[in-house]
């Protein structure tokens, strides 16, 4: 018995001590009478134990898209969910009116999950060797998963919390002490370096595809992205020398070792480009990923495609959009129009539907009228990153008069309104496709087919004051902007009786955020100096910024998307691609994994950005004719109290584990 608890209790100082029956977590299938050797010599239970590890990585409080009981970094600028009480978990985060518990539980949630996932394969990856009844390539396929899983775990602990314990791969003896059980924090660069080592461990092994039935394990794509966005992270300037000197400076351990960097590493962005550079070589090599398409359907009118442009009209994608649908390719990524199984953009998902995580978001968006909670909205700031359809800002449009704030749609889908349909602002006519596929304005028209009573389907919603979904009195009980989240919607999606909603599998690591995170990387290199690194596989790469190369990744995802790509001086000036990739990155990634939220923090933009005020629609006027003018003039949500402080750019350390772990330091400020 002693044995058994030996191994099992590696992370003792980082999780509770308990009883043998408590500590092996997989209970349903073991007991106290079983020990490991037991385990480990028994193909089922060596199965279930690594399928264990799995379902930490898919419990609540570790997923980037879901509810925002377990899942409050899902919003940032770009959204927004209302909670009637000034005092519930929601309102708190935003005010920045929590402890060093979090919201919900959420700091010990993500700790604890984290942790006993990182137990449960470190557990597996000393023991797996002794099971011989599996083939020399089933257990080095395993291992490459196991290695997968605790690198996720630690990137999960390391991007919420900042620098965190690695503790160490064998077992403790959990005859020491507990002092001498109590790890300090790692550095930020010694996490990276571990994981990053996880990952490529992982990638010289892992299969290049699966089946369909294992589409949540990794593959080596699958470990080369999640490297290079650890990498990018480490290169952002939160973490790369340049974090707020108050917490810079109160970032240390009790030793009084920094955690984080004293001084800015530009080749840190190139170590991030050599990786998502593995991952293109992969993808042009194997010709597994590439971003999903759509061919427009036979008889599309042009009305219905993105203006005549003199160099894409008559292109095929990757070098024009003659041959692509980009409101259908890019929407049907989220809607579940695709199997993920079926999707080349697809690198990971951690999920192979949408249960409990994505179909979450879709109710807390989905109109009252058809079933749903009505409390999620987007933000004014959001919707005014979208482009018009011909690339071109909207303050850019303005100035031509192409952009305009006031009148209404007389008809629907006519050819001067192609994608809307009649009552509605022309703020949102000749937006971009990408609009049109995440967004839900007032008056936008909810298809609910699935709904088995006609009075559901094709619905037009409008949230003007006293209306079915709109403020009624004084209950905000409706998106507070007057605009919500399309993006995951389904036109067959209904709550209603009889009706149903289409599964999704959550994009987790897509082809696109690799193509950004590369663009990004090669732009913050100084021009002139070039990099020889080594690719995961060794071998030897030069890497510099590159405008062809800036271009090569930029051109695929704006051609996807239906919009021209930037110019020549563009991408000749640093300062001008970083806020144009910003943007692109703001309207790409709407809503996926928790991304605008971690971006504003690791480019150090969220103590402007999230202090600003959270502005949309008037929802207090109602659909009177004579003031329904006034709906539409950017008004700042007086109910909502946004603050973001210095001490807000890493989550707080639970305090009982404070307690537990003596050598563990708070995050500056908590």
């Amino acid at each position: 018995m002693k044995k058994l608890i030996v191994i099992l209790s590696f992370t003792v100082g980082l999780i509770s001590l308990a009883g043998c029956s408590d500590y092996l977590d997989s209970d349903y299938i073991f007991d106290e009478r079983m020990s490991i050797d037991d385990v480990f010599h028994n193909k089922d239970y060596t199965n279930n134990w690594l399928a264990r590890g799995y379902a930490f990585l898919a419990n609540g409080y570790l997923q980037d898209v879901g509810s925002k009981k377990n899942v409050p970094f899902n919003f940032a600028d770009d959204m927004y969910y209302w909670e009637d009480s000034d005092a519930s978990g929601y309102r708190k985060w935003k005010s920045g009116r929590y402890n060093e518990n979090g919201v919900y539980g959420s700091s010990s949630g993500i700790w604890q999950n984290a942790y006993k996932g990182i137990r449960q394969v470190s557990i597996f990856l000393n023991n797996i060797d002794k099971n011989e009844l599996f083939t020399p390539e089933e257990i080095s396929d395993f291992k490459g998963q196991a290695h997968f899983l605790r690198a996720y775990f630690y990137w999960l602990t390391l991007r919420a919390f900042g620098p965190v314990p690695i503790i160490p791969d064998e077992g403790i003896d959990y005859t020491q002490e507990y002092d001498e059980l109590a790890y300090p924090r790692n550095s930020y660069d010694e996490c990276v370096e571990y994981i990053t080592g996880e990952l490529t461990k992982a990638a010289s092994v892992l299969p290049l595809q699966r089946g369909v039935q294992e589409i949540t394990r990794p593959t080596r794509g699958a470990a080369l992205a999640l490297r290079a966005k650890v990498l990018l992270y480490a290169a952002s300037p939160l973490f790369n020398g340049k974090a707020p000197d108050v917490v810079s400076s109160a970032l240390i351990n009790k030793n009084g070792k920094r955690l984080l960097p004293e001084s800015y590493d530009e080749s840190k962005w190139a170590k991030a480009a050599a990786a998502a550079k593995d991952v293109i070589e992969l993808a042009k090599t194997s010709g597994l990923y590439e971003l999903y398409t759509i061919a427009p359907k036979i008889g599309t009118l042009d009305m219905y495609r993105p203006p005549v442009h003199p160099e894409y009209s008559t292109k095929d994608y990757p070098d024009g959009w003659a041959n692509i649908d980009p409101l259908l390719s890019y929407k049907s990524n989220f809607d579940g129009s695709v199997q993920g199984s079926k999707n080349p953009e697809l690198i990971f998902t951690r999920t192979s539907d949408g249960t409990g995580t994505i179909n979450d978001w879709m109710y807390q968006a989905l109109p009252r009228t058809i079933s749903g909670n009505n409390r999620l909205c987007v933000t004014q700031k959001q919707v005014n990153a979208y482009a018009m359809n011909d690339g071109r800002t909207i303050s850019e449009a303005a100035n031509t008069g192409d952009y305009v704030t006031t009148g209404f749609t007389t008809e629907a889908y006519s050819e001067n309104n192609p994608f809307l349909p009649a009552k509605v602002s022309l703020m949102y006519n000749k937006r971009e496709p990408r609009f049109y596929a995440s967004i839900a304005y007032n008056g936008s028209v909810w298809e609910a087919a699935s709904a088995s009573e006609p009075r559901y389907r094709n619905q037009q919603i409008f949230y003007y004051r006293g209306t079915e979904d709109g403020k009624q009195g004084f209950k905000e009980e409706c998106p507070l902007t007057g605009m919500t989240l399309k993006k995951f919607y389904n036109s067959e999606d209904s709550r209603t009786d009889g009706g149903y909603v289409i599964e999704k599998t959550e994009m987790t690591i897509r082809y696109a955020e690799i193509l950004l995170i590369y663009a990004e990387a090669l732009n913050e290199l100084s021009e002139g100096e070039v990099y020889h690194l080594k690719t995961y596989s060794n071998e030897d790469v030069e890497i510099k910024r590159d405008e062809d190369e800036m271009r090569y990744a930029i051109k695929r995802i704006r051609m996807r998307a239906g919009v021209p790509d930037y110019t020549n001086e563009t991408y000749k000036n640093q300062a001008d691609f970083r806020v144009k990739l910003k943007r692109e990155r703001q309207v790409e990634l709407l809503g996926e994994n928790s991304m605008r939220y971690f971006d504003l923090r690791r480019w150090k933009d969220a103590l402007t950005e999230e202090n600003q005020l959270l502005q949309g629609c008037n929802i207090n006027i109602s659909d009177d004719d004579t003031y329904i003018a006034d709906f539409y003039k950017e008004t700042p949500v007086s109910s909502v109290h946004k603050v973001f402080e210095q001490r807000m750019y890493l989550f707080p350390f639970p305090t009982y584990e404070l307690k537990r772990n003596v050598n563990l330091t708070q995050n500056p400020g908590w």
